[in-house]
Order: structure tokens, then C-alpha cells, then sequence
């Protein structure tokens, strides 16, 4: 059963679990699979119209679905699959405006402290942190 790692901001919406088993022989069955045991999840990945929102990223092993054959690419049993959220700091406000007021980032203010301390452990070599 492939296994999809979970982001810290995310979490919230998987029970705080940070790797969740699906199941499925392609990312797109593996998505479904995802929501389907996590429904609150399902906004935060999908748009209105069902399509992957442009931000969520997935890496099978470490290459993006984006550079594969998108939703379609095929997964195998055991295989690992890292769901990574982009990044987009500040907000758009008018000037003056209180942080409040402000157009909110998807995953609120602690997405991009949270997501660089995830990922920056695991992209720096070891002992560099």
C-alpha cells in the first residue's frame, strides 16, 4: 500500500497524523482514497471544480507529478509520496492595513516557519541544521 506523507500544516486534517496509508494504483485513486478517509482535507487539495489546486505539489520518490504524467502517474505498493504545499510569504493588504484584514495564506501564519523547518531537516545534510 503506497504511503503519502502528510505536511505539518496539513495535519490538522488528518487526525495529526504524519503519513497516511491509500490506497491505489495511480496518484489521482491515491487522492481519492485520501479524501475519502479525510473529507476536510478535500478543499485544501482540490479547487471547485475538482482539479488539483496549483499550490499542492506531489513527489513520487523525488520527482514531481508535475514533470511525470500529472495525476495519472502510476504508483506501486510501498511506494512513498510526499504531498508539499508551496510556500508564498506576506499577504495582500492595503497600506496601513491591519495584519487582520489582510487576504489569508491557505494555511494561515505559521505555514511558512512550519514548512521550512519540516523540509529544511530533511533537505540539509545531516548535522548542517
Amino acid at each position: 500500500m503506497p504511503a503519502l506523507r502528510i505536511p505539518t500544516p496539513l495535519r490538522a486534517y488528518t487526525n495529526g497524523q504524519s503519513e497516511v496509508s491509500v490506497n491505489g494504483s495511480n496518484i489521482s485513486d491515491a487522492l481519492i482514497d485520501l479524501t475519502a478517509q479525510y473529507p476536510a482535507l478535500k478543499p485544501h487539495l482540490f479547487n471547485e471544480g475538482g482539479e488539483l489546486r496549483p499550490f499542492v505539489n506531489l513527489f513520487v520518490g523525488e520527482n514531481n507529478i508535475k514533470d511525470l504524467q500529472g495525476v495519472d502517474t502510476p504508483i506501486k505498493d510501498g511506494e512513498k509520496i510526499m504531498l508539499i504545499p508551496s510556500i508564498a510569504g506576506g499577504c495582500h493588504c492595503e497600506e496601513g492595513a491591519r495584519p487582520d484584514d489582510c487576504e489569508r495564506r491557505p494555511y494561515g501564519r505559521q505555514s511558512c516557519k512550519e514548512a521550512i523547518s519540516y523540509f529544511a531537516g530533511r533537505l540539509l545534510p545531516e548535522g548542517s541544521q
